[in-house]
């Protein structure tokens, strides 16, 4: 027998099909065993291969001096004869020659063969040896004949020839990993990777953080989500030791600017579990680039919550040195800044309202632009009174700029129209018309147009003027700027990821700034928007409150001062009442406005004239008619058609004889308020986006604004959060009683209150059943914060049936669900459930419980 030693081949053993033929199926037939068919005796052959290969059958010692093998390895020799079968060919799957190559720790092997085919195709073993045998993820290169290491695959089919296989060197192949990811040859690297990794395991520690750092400086997806792979595997291979932070946090940093979120935030949280800490100043940026969509700002407020949570009260003593890289992950003013604008942005408002509760339990020092956020928070969850509290200190700061100052006062206007509180509103609005008033007619208005020359025309801050405030370069980028390993690792304090999370900042900030509509500043005066009058007109005549309408309109023109009667304000409202058909409440305006004794021109009168007579409405267009005679106003000649053709209508031919020698006698000119008349159908068609166009707008779009909603929805808040309960469910009975239908926010509040008393899940239970048949029956929508709080809570208690049925709701609706977080819930409550066998005897609810248990289970990816 011919043998091919080497320096890599430590280990030798041969099977030969000649020798001891009978063996096993001689014992076959003494256990009377049928043996008639070659495919039954191919399969028990393959059968008894297998255990004969995988067994301990035979130990020897280690190697002498002649080379055989003397260590305590298994060697499995089995002499199998095969000329008692039909064919003389023996059927071995893949799986069994693989086995029997590599399976018993062997690094070569040797087999002397006769006609040995693949059971599956057939085939000879060098064709099996190129296709099936090199695509199995086993580390084996095929050197060759036991005569020669030259020839061709193929001569392997002949009788007599041996086919030697030889395992990788691990040693060998580290060197080769680190020279591929060296010259970035990153898919050579991977492979040689995978071959380690099935041979031997991980590779050492320094490649494997190499090949990480290697794979993340790239900023290709591919290879990033690789990366994170090898992190996820070293984690489930119990292998943690092999990963080092820094790496990791350049990782995580490169998967969130790559918009990774949800790998980038599984990376910090592995690292907090293994105590690798983060500092701030590092993991700031990283949700800097996650706050940037819609998950990624859900998942950066859900991190800061995490890390926060860790440091409420008091819990690390920073006193202690063992605990200062804990104490330097603490969240600062600067990454809570940056969660909460993010959430803003894409309306996870209430999850934004927990991270302001937390913020006085870690000691978060809140400055001016962190106010600011605030208050934007407190807007959009209709939190008056905190805003009206929070006025003093913003009138009270020294470093608030113009457009700092502008969105506060929008918030705080704001939050007046949703209460419905139109008198504040007004007088918020008359107020800054009044400073602005004096501010003109005053000699300090050239002394402040000289101190704000820097500052742009309008007094709104542009986007370099904002960066200059946090110390930034104009124009720098905020995308994806390449920022090597080498670079990032010298930076031991971060400092060039504490700028760009500033700059991050800087840019929520900005989009935030554009979302300011209601207020604008001149020169640091505060004015008011024609979006502004827009939503105050359009409260009074919802609420029929016609006569405030009037007054406040009227005292908003004597400050404001307008250019023509027929461009105020107020006939800018009449005659957008027209357009939209409501006759009667332009009628009244001009009542009021004739009581008032604020005179108008004549073209609102025949403008209203015509729409009474379109809709066949001659009374009140006779009355009308005397009004504008009495006002001392002559109609023009296409309101005497208008009138003609009325009466015409109605059968009143005698009426209409009088109007034409009426108008006859007055020599009423045919096209007196013609360009008036362009003018309203221009504004009417959009052509012209003055204030009519954007009333029109704002009145058709049809959404009602319930103010009794806001109100109730403050008081059951108030009780959920000092954890009266019992009031809160009385709130909520009263709420309904007086027919205002309670929204998600309503419910949010419910259920984190319940969730905060501890134990109330069958009120949840009952809760969610009543947002289903809302859902069911009405157009309501339930948002993911609202959805997130109701499955936390059922998974908390494990009521896991219902939970499976939020979870549907919350794919149906495409909404983004923290699995991590469900996660670790479930094995930190519900660890050892439904592990053992099922019992034999279930009722139907019970196996109905067990089943939902082991789906969610499944879902989270821990089965």
């Amino acid at each position: 027998m011919g043998m091919v030693m080497g320096k890599q081949l430590p280990h030798l053993f041969a099977v030969s099909f000649y020798e001891e033929s009978h063996y096993l199926l001689t014992k076959d037939k003494k256990e009377g065993q049928n043996t008639s068919r070659p495919e039954d005796q191919g399969t028990f052959f393959v059968l008894q291969l297998q255990h004969l290969i995988t067994g301990s059958w035979l130990r020897l010692p280690s190697y002498s001096s002649s080379g055989f093998p003397v260590n305590n390895c298994l060697l499995a020799k089995t002499m199998l004869s095969i000329r008692n079968l039909r064919h003389g060919i023996t059927a071995l799957s893949p799986t069994v020659l693989l086995s029997l190559i590599v399976n018993n720790e062997y690094h070569c092997t040797e087999i002397f063969r006769h006609h040995i085919r693949v059971s599956s195709s057939q085939r000879p073993v060098c064709e099996f040896m190129n296709s099936s045998l090199t695509n199995l993820y086993m580390p084996i290169v095929v050197f060759g004949m036991w005569d020669g290491l030259n020839r061709q695959m193929h001569s392997l089919s002949t009788p007599g020839r041996a086919i030697l296989v030889q395992a990788r060197d691990p040693a060998k192949l580290s060197m080769e990993i680190e020279k591929a990811i060296d010259d970035h040859r990153f898919n050579d690297a991977w492979k040689l990777f995978e071959q380690h990794s099935h041979m031997e395991g991980l590779p050492r520690k320094s490649i494997v953080n190499k090949l990480l750092a290697s794979f993340a400086e790239s900023f290709d997806v591919c290879w990033l989500e690789k990366a994170h792979g090898l992190v996820e595997q070293a984690i489930v291979e119990s292998k943690q030791k092999l990963l080092e932070k820094e790496p990791l946090i350049y990782l995580s940093f490169s998967l969130a600017k790559c918009g990774l979120s949800i790998p980038a935030s599984t990376i910090i949280r592995r690292l907090i579990e293994m105590e690798l800490y983060p500092p701030v100043t590092a993991w700031s940026a990283i949700v800097g680039h996650m706050s940037q969509t819609a998950p990624g700002a859900y998942l950066a407020a859900e991190l800061i919550l995490e890390i926060g949570y860790l440091f409420q009260d008091g819990r690390v003593d920073p006193r202690k040195k063992s605990n200062a890289p804990l104490i330097a992950m603490k969240p600062n003013t600067t990454s809570v800044n940056i969660a909460l604008a993010g959430c803003l942005l894409f309306g996870k408002t209430r999850k934004a309202e927990q991270l302001l509760d937390m913020m006085p339990h870690i000691s978060i020092k809140v400055n001016a632009t962190l106010l600011i956020t605030v208050a934007h928070i407190y807007e959009r969850n209709g939190r008056r009174e905190e805003l009206k509290k929070l006025k003093r200190h913003v009138d009270e700061a020294y470093s608030l700029s113009d457009i700092q100052f502008r969105q506060f006062y929008t918030c705080l206007l704001t939050c007046h129209l949703k209460f419905g509180d139109l008198e504040s509103a007004s007088n918020m609005v008359l107020k800054m018309l009044q400073k602005a008033k004096e501010a003109r007619n005053s000699l300090a208005a050239a002394t402040l147009l000289i101190r704000d020359k820097s500052k742009s025309s309008t007094g709104q801050f542009s986007q370099e003027s904002l960066n200059l405030r946090y110390g930034l370069e104009k124009n720098r980028s905020t995308g994806v700027c390449m920022i090597s390993y080498e670079e990032f690792s010298k930076d031991r304090n971060f400092l060039k990821l504490e700028a760009e999370a500033k700059e991050l900042l800087g840019s929520l900030l900005g989009k935030l700034q554009n979302q300011v509509e209601l207020i604008t500043t001149d020169h640091g005066v505060l004015l008011p928007t024609e979006k502004i009058y827009v939503k105050l007109v359009k409260a009074y005549l919802e609420s029929g409150k016609t006569k405030d309408l009037v007054a406040f309109l009227i005292k908003a023109e004597k400050e404001d001062s307008p250019a023509s009667n027929d461009d105020s304000v107020l006939v800018h409202v009449i005659n957008a009442c027209i357009s939209l058909g409501w006759l009667d409440q332009a009628h009244d305006l001009l009542d009021e406005m004739r009581l008032a004794g604020v005179t108008t021109s004549s073209s609102v009168y025949a403008s209203l004239l015509k729409s009474y007579c379109k809709a066949s409405r001659a009374g009140e267009a006779a009355s009308l008619l005397r009004d504008a005679r009495r006002a001392g106003f002559q109609l023009d000649s296409s309101c005497y058609n208008a009138l003609i053709e009325s009466r015409v209508l109605q059968n009143d031919t005698h009426g209409a004889l009088n109007l034409f020698k009426e108008a006859k006698d007055a020599k009423i000119h045919r096209a007196s308020h013609q360009q008036f008349e362009m003018l309203v159908k221009g504004c009417s068609e959009g052509g012209e986006a003055g204030l009519m166009t954007k009333l029109l707008r704002e009145i058709e779009d049809g959404q009602t604004l319930d103010s009794g909603v806001h109100v109730w929805n403050n008081v059951i808040h108030f009780f959920c959060r000092k954890k009266l309960m019992q009031d809160a469910e009385r709130a909520l009975k009263k709420m309904r009683s007086l027919g205002h239908a309670p929204n998600a926010q309503t419910f949010h509040s419910m259920v984190t209150g319940y969730a905060a008393v501890g134990g109330k899940y069958v009120e949840v239970t009952e809760l969610w059943g009543e947002m289903k048949a809302l859902a069911a029956t009405t157009s309501m929508n339930f948002d993911q914060e609202l959805l997130d709080s109701v499955l936390y809570t059922f998974v908390r208690g494990g009521f896991f049936v219902r939970a499976i049925e939020v979870v549907d709701m919350m794919e149906k609706e495409n909404m983004f669900i923290d699995k991590y977080k469900y996660r670790t819930l479930f094995l930190k409550y519900h660890k050892t459930l439904h592990k053992g066998k099922a019992p034999k005897f279930q009722t139907e609810a019970q196996l109905r419980k067990r089943e939902a248990a082991l789906s969610f289970k499944k879902w989270v990816g821990l089965q």
